[in-house]
């Protein structure tokens, strides 16, 4: 198991400063210059030691990803759906379980956010599960907190599958999802790859458990009857129509109806061809990676799938599946946390990234060993991706140690940015590939997606089991920023039909105040940066109305200490945009957005640059305890250990080459 350095919680004082919103009001910063040059320079250095220190031997970086409670809680319902509860982990994961519990009794998403209801039953039912009394103080607030959010009821379809799976609520509570989707063919609206990669492989594991609907028999002490206000809708169908449907939701309610009828009936000629194409699918998709998908959820699931289709515990994929998960383990003490995923080549690409801007050149050691291990993580094989985007030679970097069936987009525009710089002449077809790669994956809209060559389809979020705010994999401006910046940093400009296409899509995006929306960072300082930054590495001029609005709002949210924060709770209510507690990552994301703006001798980019400068630690490090990431907005929130440390370095360097170039 892994051994990282133990999370640091929130200090209640700047937890309490979330809510409120005079926190990031627009304030003038201090007008006096910039520290020193020495001083600046010393800034650099530090963290850059500091960097390089973390860099592995084998020629990558990667720090602790994590995410929130229902990794824990998820892992031990899993175990005891295959009957596997002695596993001497789990009591190590009910201490993490119950260290990170809020004081109302709930579980969140993330530091500083309220209580999240499938997060709070689902920890609760997994303390249950490992014997905590219900009477305990801690299990009764977690109770109140589950009844006062609407009761376990009112869980998302991911969660009801756990609690169907441990006969806490019937199947028919929870969607239908049939395995013939995998034998519609793709000019059908609704098909596997209309929708995201990650809703893919979560959805032919569920398809499964849909189609077997597995039991696992508890004692009744311990299950979870108390956490329902109306203990009847855990027994029937999600809804229920009186007429025609008005709506599109009513329409996939009906169709969901249909479906639970169809599977009850004797005659599903499809179900056996569909289970095995499923199951090769899966298989496949496994091979070669750290798991299903290489992240969490689809990994959870395969185990329990295996189990159905009568994989023996000792079978090698078993065996591999359960390591993968174990992989994932964090023990400190006598606690485990358990991470999504890995993020080796995100985390590599950006250090890589932030090096160059702080000097380092291709014929460093460690730039020729991070060259080497990029170079080998490149996706030479068509997968998912090539059904909507044929006859692309392949190319691509995924995020994790080894997922080649996923390549994303915006890994490869940071990988391919990083070869670039620091990557030299053994790079450079490399770099030709993911270029190509890249310009191939644009969207019709001039926009990019994560992890496909996609188009909008709205009618999809009303699936019955989309509830989980990412079926689909749409173009996203923070995207679209970083894929202009890499193509600028490869001679792209401006007039580069591609690049039209892409501002276009930008200025079609852009935010009434100005902004833009972060996708897979929290969440408009992040968008905006990324947008500013690639606008400018283009050649864009950036005197335009639009770019001078974008500007100003990150004016309008800076702080009057100097510093950008901004919390996940704009996700859910986007009138807090721009507000939140103070951090290094979304400082330096201002400072950069501006700079690109505006240059570095903005004051607000001055005092930005002081902030990050005061606060560095002796280490070169910065202490950062807020989730500044994003998975699934409104639903799962991360936090990247090293965000903390490469982009504050990469504003730093920035400033200073700005600087000295006289811009």
């Amino acid at each position: 198991m892994t051994r990282i350095a133990p999370v640091t919680s929130a200090p209640k004082e700047i937890s309490e400063r979330i809510d409120n919103p005079h926190d990031s009001v627009a304030a003038s910063p201090d007008h006096s210059p910039v520290e020193t040059e020495p001083e600046l320079e010393a800034s650099i250095n530090l963290a850059t030691r500091h960097l390089l220190s973390k860099h592995n031997h084998k020629g990558y970086w990667v720090g602790e990803l994590q995410g929130d409670s229902i990794l824990e809680s998820e892992y031990v319902l899993m175990k005891f759906i295959l009957g596997q509860e002695s596993d001497a982990c789990l009591p190590l994961i009910a201490n993490y379980l119950r260290s990170i519990q809020l004081p109302d009794g709930g579980w969140s998403m993330f530091p500083g956010g309220n209580s999240d209801l499938a997060g709070t039953a689902k920890g609760y039912f997994a303390l249950k599960l490992l014997g905590d009394s219900p009477d305990a103080p801690h299990m009764r607030a977690a109770r109140d907190v589950v009844r006062r959010l609407g009761g376990a009821e009112n869980c998302n379809s991911f969660t009801k599958f756990f609690f169907a799976a441990l006969g806490q609520v019937s199947y028919a509570a929870c969607p239908s999802i049939p395995p013939e989707i995998i034998l519609i063919p793709k000019w059908i609206y609704f098909n596997l790859y209309a929708v995201s990669a990650w809703s893919r492989t979560m959805i032919l594991p569920l398809a499964i458990v849909s189609a077997y609907r597995p039991v696992r028999t508890l004692p009744g002490e311990l299950g979870i009857s108390e956490l329902f206000n109306d203990e009847s809708k855990a027994r029937t169908a999600a809804g229920k129509l009186k007429g025609l449907p008005r709506s599109w939701r009513e329409m996939f309610l009906l169709l969901d109806l249909s479906l639970k009828r169809y599977e009850k009936t004797a005659v599903t000629p499809l179900r056996p061809l569909a289970i095995r194409e499923a199951e090769k699918w899966l298989l496949e998709h496994m091979e070669g990676c750290d798991g299903l998908g290489a992240i969490f959820p689809p990994m959870v699931y395969i185990l329990i799938v295996l189990r159905i289709l009568g994989y023996a515990d000792d079978h090698p994929v078993v065996v591999k599946a359960q390591k993968d998960l174990k992989d994932l383990f964090i023990e400190e003490g006598e606690t485990i946390r358990i991470q999504p995923c890995w993020s080796p080549v995100w985390d590599t690409g950006i250090a890589m990234h932030a090096l160059a801007e702080a000097g380092l050149t291709h014929d460093h050691p460690t730039a020729q060993s991070t060259t080497r291990w990029l170079l080998e993580k490149e996706c030479r094989t068509a997968s998912d991706w090539a059904k909507n985007c044929p006859g692309v030679e392949p190319s691509g970097w995924f995020f994790e140690f080894n997922n080649p069936h996923y390549p994303d987009v915006d890994d490869t525009a940071m990988v391919t940015m990083a070869l670039k710089r620091l990557g030299g002449p053994v790079a450079e077809q490399a770099v030709r590939r993911g270029i190509n790669w890249l310009l191939a994956m644009q969207n019709d809209d001039g926009g990019w997606a994560a992890f496909d060559r996609t188009r909008n389809r709205p009618i999809l979020e009303h699936v019955p089991f989309a509830d989980h705010n990412a079926i689909q994999d749409p173009s996203c401006p923070d995207i679209a920023g970083r894929v202009l910046e890499c193509l600028g940093h490869n001679g792209f400009k401006s007039d580069h039909p591609a690049v039209r296409k892409a501002v276009r899509f930008l200025q079609e995006t852009q935010e009434p105040e100005g902004c833009w929306f972060g996708r897979w960072g929290v969440n408009y300082i992040y968008g905006t940066w990324q947008v500013l930054t690639g606008l400018r590495a283009v050649g864009e001029p950036m005197d335009q109305r639009f770019v001078r609005r974008a500007a100003d709002w990150l004016r309008s949210c800076h702080k009057p200490d100097g510093s950008w924060g901004e919390s996940c709770q704009t996700y859910d209510n986007p009138e807090l945009k721009g507000r939140g507690p103070s951090t290094p990552s979304q400082t330096a994301w201002g400072a950069m957005g501006l700079m690109a703006a505006a240059g570095p001798h903005d004051p607000h980019v001055k005092a930005a640059i002081r902030w990050l400068m005061e606060n560095q630690n002796p280490q070169g490090d910065w202490d950062e305890p807020w989730f500044t990431g994003t998975g699934f907005p409104r639903v799962f929130y991360l936090k990247y250990h090293l965000y903390r440390l490469y982009f504050p370095l990469m504003a730093l360097a920035r400033h200073r080459r700005l600087l000295q170039s006289g811009r």
